[in-house]
């Protein structure tokens, strides 16, 4: 897509929009390519499905933008979103949309070595703060009490990423497919609780204000659904038993208390707290789906990586390679518990 078109195609569906100047692509993104679009304007971010051919319901960009318009003064910080543009309407042939850019700070290192000691544990407890407050988002008054399917929600995660896993894969390696039987075997009963869940709950997906512990977004909505709050909590908790060793960003062999940072156990009561919710039970379970899930996921990244579809091939090709971590760890949970 030639700026002069993209220029005329904004100009046209995002109020104020003019002189589209400069497109660059952001090297991080490995799902959705994701553009910062400099015009005379100001700085916009556009987020665009990939090319090529792709797996049933990935990609979703149609979804994170209606999650993010649906959140717009709901006390959960999101960007702005200005325009969403389906496969039909868009100049390129594949669906986009923009949204504001947030001038601030994204940190891809858990254990935060550019913050000083004494600030870090304020970092981790706005992600607690927005992740409690996100979960008790009445749904059906912001518009998204169809956002997602009834039923257990485990049990349909489970299929729908062991479904994405076998579609990645030439064939499941015998800890995947240990690791998915433990979890149809110690999926506890469904309990009845339900909360729009963002499904990728991590800090590098957030952008924070340059001066204070504040978010000015959350982004990457792509995951997000109706589903089971714990699922959130766990799959960030896996920060605190990821290693961190350049390849992986988590906080493996760090020691939290002179590094300022809150224990799991401690990052999990806050969020209880918060909630009003007593201690949890089964919490090996949550841990070893959210280290599936994300194993799942990577499977599928480093796919696209070989199949020419990734946003950044060498990452892509990197996060492939770490599925065999999360399998190890994941079964060490069912072996030694959380």
């Amino acid at each position: 897509m030639s700026l002069a078109t993209l220029d005329g195609t904004l100009s046209r569906v995002v109020p104020g929009f003019a002189g589209v100047q400069k497109v660059s692509k952001f090297g991080t993104g490995q799902s959705n390519p994701t553009y910062l679009i400099t015009a005379a304007s100001g700085r916009y971010v556009l987020r665009s499905k990939p090319p090529g051919d792709l797996l049933p319901s990935a990609h979703a960009v149609d979804r994170e933008f209606r999650v993010m318009q649906a959140l717009a003064g709901s006390g959960v910080p999101v960007p702005r979103v200005l325009h969403l543009a389906d496969a039909a309407t868009s100049p390129s042939g594949r669906a986009f949309f923009v949204m504001e850019y947030l001038d601030g700070r994204i940190f891809w290192d858990p254990a935060l070595p550019e913050v000083a000691q004494d600030a870090r544990a304020a970092i981790y407890d706005a992600m607690n703060v927005a992740l409690a407050g996100l979960h008790d988002v009445d749904t059906a008054a912001v518009g998204l009490s169809d956002f997602g399917k009834p039923g257990n929600y485990f049990a349909r995660q489970l299929d729908r990423w062991g479904r994405q896993y076998m579609a990645s894969v030439a064939a499941p390696t015998p800890d995947m497919a240990r690791i998915m039987a433990w979890l149809e075997q110690a999926m506890p009963p469904d309990d009845g609780q339900v909360a729009l869940v963002h499904g990728d709950w991590r800090l590098d997906n957030m952008i924070f204000a340059r001066d204070k512990p504040e978010i000015l977004g959350v982004l990457d909505w792509e995951l997000s659904t109706l589903g089971h709050p714990l699922a959130d909590l766990a799959y960030q908790c896996m920060q605190w038993r990821l290693p961190n060793d350049g390849r992986m960003r988590g906080l493996g062999g760090i020691d939290r208390a002179a590094h300022g940072l809150p224990t799991e156990a401690e990052y999990v009561a806050a969020y209880c707290a918060r909630r009003g919710l007593p201690m949890i039970d089964n919490w090996a379970f949550y841990l070893v789906f959210a280290f599936f899930r994300l194993a799942a996921i990577l499977a599928g990244v480093g796919a696209r990586a070989d199949s020419g579809n990734a946003s950044n091939p060498d990452q892509a090709r990197a996060y492939g390679q770490a599925v065999p971590v999360l399998a190890t760890l994941a079964l060490r949970v069912t072996r030694d518990g959380p």
